[in-house]
């Protein structure tokens, strides 16, 4: 072997850990969770500040925080992988919940996978999850939708159409306009909102469409919103009914 000229040892590869966080209470996360936050390199999060009472809460020291958001994703995402590249191990967070699912982390997952390093996706909270078995409605088929469409055209036949159990987040402001408008479609459609769920204040409120449209009508709540509206009637009860011609929405 000729000693000026000694092999190149192999590069090690780090990997990306996706981390769910609590939704409110921040007790809700498990030790795996805790583990990585402790072991890894780098922390990539949605707002370091949040994360970092995360971190205090649970005696974690807060040294390796890096912002990661949907501001600063692209160029991030390529600083982080080049990390990994050289051995890192990234744990990434959001604010609350499930990385990626409504936060970012998307493309940090995509470019994880294209250059052939490990995505290790760990389970804990989600809040659809949550607010769908709360909601006490039928769960053996449902969908995620993320928010709700601003525009009231595309909210309402997302609505009429939806074949099993819709969860969704909202807006506290928009909350009493989706609630009038499935009133409309439907007064006895099946709806829970759940509200600031696993906080102090957690609330959810079950009844049918035309009840909560009622109840949010003077009064939109506060705080963090997932609505669980129960399937559309058939297209053949549908046709029965006169078109939506309520109040508009947002």
């Amino acid at each position: 072997m000729n000693a000026e000229n000694p092999p190149v040892p192999p590069v090690s590869q780090g990997r990306l850990l996706v981390c769910p966080t609590p939704i409110g209470n921040l007790e809700d996360i498990t030790l795996r969770a805790l583990r990585a936050l402790r072991e890894a390199d780098v922390l990539a999060c949605e707002d370091t500040r949040h994360t970092g009472r995360l971190l205090a809460h649970h005696r974690i020291p807060a040294r390796r925080l890096t912002s990661f958001h949907e501001r600063n994703e692209a160029p991030r995402a390529a600083e982080l992988v080049q990390r990994m590249r050289a051995g890192a191990t990234v744990a990434l967070v959001s604010d609350a919940g499930m990385p990626v699912v409504s936060d970012p982390g998307f493309q940090l997952v995509r470019e994880c996978l294209a250059a052939e390093i490990p995505v290790e996706v760990l389970p804990g909270a989600s809040a659809p999850p949550v607010a769908l078995v709360a909601s006490g409605l039928p769960v053996a088929r449902w969908c995620f939708v993320g928010f709700l469409p601003r525009k009231r055209g595309q909210r309402e036949r997302m609505l009429a159409e939806a074949a099993e159990t819709l969860v969704a987040f909202e807006s506290p402001k928009r909350l009493p306009a989706t609630l009038e408008l499935l009133a409309v479609l439907d007064p006895q459609r099946p709806v829970a909102v759940c509200r600031e769920l696993t906080k102090l204040h957690e609330e959810v409120i079950r009844g049918s469409a035309a009840e909560l449209a009622a109840r949010y009508r003077e009064r939109p709540p506060k705080g963090e919103i997932v609505l669980v509206i129960g399937a559309a009637p058939p297209p053949a009860s549908r046709s029965e009914r006169p078109p939506p011609h309520g109040p508009r929405g947002q």
